[in-house]
């Protein structure tokens, strides 16, 4: 008995349904119709007379090609951060092929250790790179730091340098963790470091004044030198954290500082410090020994002038 009421209940909505749609035909019967024959209009119209023919398809198919083009550049978003960790790993392999991270290595009066890499022609290395993702950043602060996904693990420490992935300085791991590290930024008005004007090689002090994102100052360089709007500024010889001869960024405006004889220079950064997502963490394999040799020198000096006192 339940069956049968519950047949008739969906027999009679049915109905209800199929009247609806005839009401609503009848209701708007001549727009319907309207629609219709401008339909059937429209196709003869472009079927029988080539020049409307031409323009239809011309204008369908620049329909067609919009739609497409949005959804390749969806499907290239979608595929691109695979793409961009596959080129970054490859960058990675050749960035260790260069000759600037080896050193000549005089053999014949010096012992190397059996741990440090040396290439084919007996140079020793010098630097060596690693590809990392920087898992978030900060621009909007004075103090900005980044995240890697790189730790003492996989051989990162405390002092390396960082690039980004065209080549610009970005800044210093200066925290280590087993997975993770911690990057100062060049953005950061507490991260000062010496660089120079690739031209002339006069050195100065970079800094950040908590301002433009676009724009760090670079002082001390004396007005003696030619500088002009778009000199490139390297990385120099006073780091132990980074190769020398590397792209920091260029000259965007020169000013006169009247109250010295040295320029004010501004400079445009290379890396795009606001939206680093892949970056390269260079280790200098020396720098402990040169560090411990440092410190040695500076305490027999302090020994020596101690003893003349």
């Amino acid at each position: 008995m339940f069956n049968i009421q519950y047949s008739l209940f969906n027999i009679r909505y049915l109905l209800f349904q199929v009247r609806n749609i005839f009401l609503f035909i009848r209701r708007f019967s001549v727009f319907i119709l309207f629609l219709i024959l401008q339909i059937v209009s429209l196709y003869f119209l472009f079927t029988y007379n080539r020049s409307h023919r031409a323009k239809g398809l011309g204008f369908a198919g620049g329909i067609t090609s919009y739609f497409n083009s949005k959804y390749n550049l969806l499907e290239n978003f979608l595929t691109m951060q695979e793409e961009n960790r596959r080129v970054h790993k490859l960058n990675d392999s050749l960035m260790n092929l260069l000759n600037t991270n080896f050193v000549i290595v005089d053999s014949g009066a010096t012992m190397a250790l059996d741990t440090l890499n040396k290439d084919t022609s007996g140079h020793m290395r010098r630097f060596v790179w690693r590809s990392a993702q920087v898992l978030y950043s900060t621009a909007s602060s004075d103090k900005n730091y980044l995240q890697l996904n790189r730790g003492s693990s996989t051989g990162i420490g405390d002092d390396m340098g960082v690039f980004s992935s065209n080549g610009g300085l970005v800044g210093k791991v200066i925290n280590t963790g087993e997975n993770f590290s911690e990057v100062i930024s060049l953005l950061n008005v507490v991260n000062k470091m010496s660089v120079q004007l690739k031209r002339t090689g006069s050195a100065g002090m970079l800094s950040w004044e908590g301002k433009s994102p676009q724009e760090l100052t670079l002082k001390n360089i004396p007005k003696t030198d030619s500088v002009k709007r778009g000199d490139t500024i390297v990385t120099g010889n006073y780091s132990l954290s980074y190769p020398p001869g590397r792209l920091v960024g260029t000259v965007s405006k020169v000013l006169r500082d009247k109250a010295s004889n040295f320029f004010i220079l501004k400079i445009k950064p290379t890396a795009n410090l606001t939206n680093l997502q892949q970056v390269f963490i260079v280790e200098n394999v020396n720098q402990q020994v040169q560090k411990e040799l440092d410190k040695q020198t500076q305490d027999m000096v302090e020994k020596k002038e101690a003893l003349n006192e």
